[in-house]
């Protein structure tokens, strides 16, 4: 009975080994300079987004599909990284999530510690595209409808730096794909009291919910104690890379380079699927500011990107113009409204 009762155990060990979540514990920075200095993945993201968004624009711009000339493209994506993503972003994130922000004007400007809102974003980018077309007499639209096509790259490295960070995490699961972020200590009370109690008996210097987390790279007993406090949660940035990011990409590069439409209408396309996606993965990620109603504060936003992507459409259609020149040597679908 000794050896049958050590057997049982010793696969009911196994079976809790293989069936644990996934503690996540990677590090936001790339390598350190000293101590917590040094590049973050956050801050690569965003070079890769910009870089990627540039060479693709400028395939684009080379083929027709864009007013814009190829020798304008590098200074065009550099005034959307700068006026548009980051300004936009980072004033986007204070004022519809972190409003108490501006009684420290100062933190405003800490972008590399994280905080940019994606519809903030979208409308600096709005602003700064109508802006440059102005000056530059280049159709808006045009402008607009090759610059969303890149959009969704930057979204995708964006939401891959969230998951390396681990914030912007789920809502409580048990999937088996399920993962605890010791992040949450930062958000909740009563887990982080746990956390201390705990971790108080394995080193005295473990004395705030945020020396904790960092101690889950490097101290195994740490992130023993964790896995039994932390709750498994979606990994709702890996959801919003892939939707957000691969798959809206895919959709709009097909109709960009196989369908004929007027200007506007990828921008109106754009508006309508990201807010689509974001309703409906929002559902899955836990709400990172207080609800409007029934509503996260990423769905609310997202009904008015649904609303401007109709009215895109809408004039787009009534109005049509189109590129300049589209290339010769491409097959189009025509996509008709009845």
């Amino acid at each position: 009975m000794g050896f049958l009762d050590f057997a049982r155990n010793g696969s009911q060990y196994l079976a809790a080994q293989m069936l644990a979540y996934y503690l996540h514990n990677l590090d936001p920075i790339i390598f350190r300079i000293y101590d917590n200095v040094g590049p973050r993945w956050y801050g690569l993201a965003y070079v890769l987004a910009f870089i990627s968004s540039y060479l693709v624009f400028l395939w684009l711009a080379r083929r027709g599909y864009a007013d814009l000339p190829p020798q304008r493209v590098g200074d065009f994506i550099t005034g959307c990284a700068l006026f548009g993503v980051i300004i936009g972003g980072r004033l986007g994130y204070v004022f519809f999530y972190k409003p108490e922000m501006l009684r420290e004007p100062l933190s405003i400007l800490r972008v590399w510690e994280g905080g940019m809102s994606s519809h903030g974003g979208m409308f600096g980018l709005l602003a700064f595209t109508f802006y440059y077309a102005h000056r530059h007499k280049i159709s808006w639209t045009n402008l607009g409808d090759n610059l969303v096509v890149t959009a969704p790259i930057g979204l995708f490295f964006g939401r891959c730096a969230n998951f390396i960070n681990g914030e912007l995490y789920g809502r409580i699961t048990n999937v088996a794909w399920a993962m605890q972020f010791p992040k949450e200590l930062l958000e909740r009370n009563d887990e982080a009291k746990q956390a201390l109690d705990a971790c108080a008996r394995i080193d005295l210097s473990l004395t705030t919910p945020d020396v904790i987390v960092g101690a889950v790279r490097s101290n195994p007993q740490v992130a023993t104690q964790l896995r039994s406090i932390l709750s498994p949660r979606h990994p709702s940035q890996i959801y919003e890379a892939f939707f957000e990011g691969i798959i809206l990409f895919a959709i709009l590069w097909f109709v960009r380079t196989r369908a004929r439409q007027p200007n506007g209408v990828l921008t109106g396309l754009f508006f309508i699927c990201y807010a689509i996606f974001r309703i409906v993965i929002e559902n899955f990620r836990e709400p990172d500011a207080e609800l409007i109603g029934p509503f996260t504060r990423g769905q609310f936003f997202s009904f008015f990107l649904i609303a401007i992507g109709v009215a895109f459409i809408v004039v787009a259609k009534r109005r049509p113009n189109f590129p300049k020149k589209f290339p010769d040597t491409v097959c189009y679908v025509e996509l008709r409204s009845k």
